[in-house]
């Protein structure tokens, strides 16, 4: 008798269903890492608080990087980056988002992505609880580092979305009315009248 194999369906958390698989266990990898050595590595292999902190903190720091440069692009079509005029010293933060007529974004990569964007700040939340709760103020240093760069991109993420669904619908309204077009033609041929 033969089994008949259940293919899971799109938008389910399968990595096998992502359009960029090694993206996305690389993302994955990274996102999971530095909180299990964060947990366990102290109890597990090593009582040396300053070797923990620092690969902890390297993880971070490489997980905030590929998130931010590759994994973002990559998976949901979004990148997002931090200007800073010379002159002024203003800082101003730039959203880019993909085309979706010339980009499918999968479900399943969207899906991994948002669920661990968000649930790695609320466990960090959680472990500095713990750590305020427990009086391990020394690990609470360690906490704060990954929740300002876990939340940073968190909220960078989130404008990003928020931004190109704004910018979807708009450009979706003057491309769909044709009125970009007539605006374009009429200030083009405005030139060539003077």
């Amino acid at each position: 008798m033969e089994t008949a194999q259940q293919t899971p369906e799109p938008g389910s958390l399968s990595w096998k269903l992502s359009s960029h698989p090694i993206t996305l266990l690389t993302f994955l990898f990274f996102r999971v890492s530095s909180l299990l050595i964060y947990l366990f590595g102290l109890r597990l292999f090593t009582s040396n608080f300053v070797l923990i902190f620092i690969i902890t903190i390297l993880l971070l720091a490489t997980d905030f990087y590929y998130l931010k440069n590759i994994a973002g692009r990559r998976l949901v079509g979004l990148r997002w980056w931090n200007e800073v005029d010379g002159q002024t010293g203003d800082s101003r933060w730039v959203f880019e988002s993909a085309d979706p007529n010339e980009r499918q974004v999968n479900a399943t990569d969207k899906r991994f992505f948002w669920i661990a964007l968000y649930a790695q700040p609320v466990l960090w939340i959680l472990l500095a609880i713990v750590a305020l709760v427990s009086f391990e103020f020394i690990w609470l240093t360690l906490v704060v580092i990954a929740l300002v760069l876990t939340l940073t991109n968190a909220l960078a993420y989130s404008r990003c979305d928020k931004f190109s669904h704004a910018s979807n619908f708009t450009s979706g309204a003057l491309y769909g009315s044709g009125l970009a077009r007539n605006l374009a033609s009429g200030v083009v041929s405005s030139w060539f009248r003077r």
